[in-house]
């Protein structure tokens, strides 16, 4: 039962981080640890299918898909685009494709 608690406090808690971070990447980490947190209730309640969901698409492939967008979005003081971003968003679109 205190288990449960931790983990609903935690999940509230990165939730509202999520929310209220002006940085985007901050934001993006911490919505992935709420999600970790619901994961683990997941499995908590015996829901193991939706527990690993939960953890492996959720809090694994959306936060790499926001911190590639992140990442690949230009900054207002940086003008110049590196060959690297070019490159990236297509070859993790082939792979989620594949």
């Amino acid at each position: 039962m205190v288990i449960q608690i931790v983990l609903l406090g935690g999940l509230v808690l990165f939730s509202a981080a999520a929310i209220l971070f002006r940085d985007l990447l901050k934001a993006a980490i911490s919505l992935a640890f709420a999600s970790l947190f619901l994961g683990i209730l997941f499995f908590l309640m015996k829901a193991p299918y939706v527990g690993a969901f939960e953890i492996s698409v959720v809090a694994g492939l959306i936060t790499v898909l926001f911190i590639v967008t992140i990442a690949l979005t230009k900054m207002e003081g940086d003008v110049r685009e590196s060959r690297a971003a070019l490159w990236i968003f297509p070859i993790f679109f082939a792979l989620f494709l594949i």
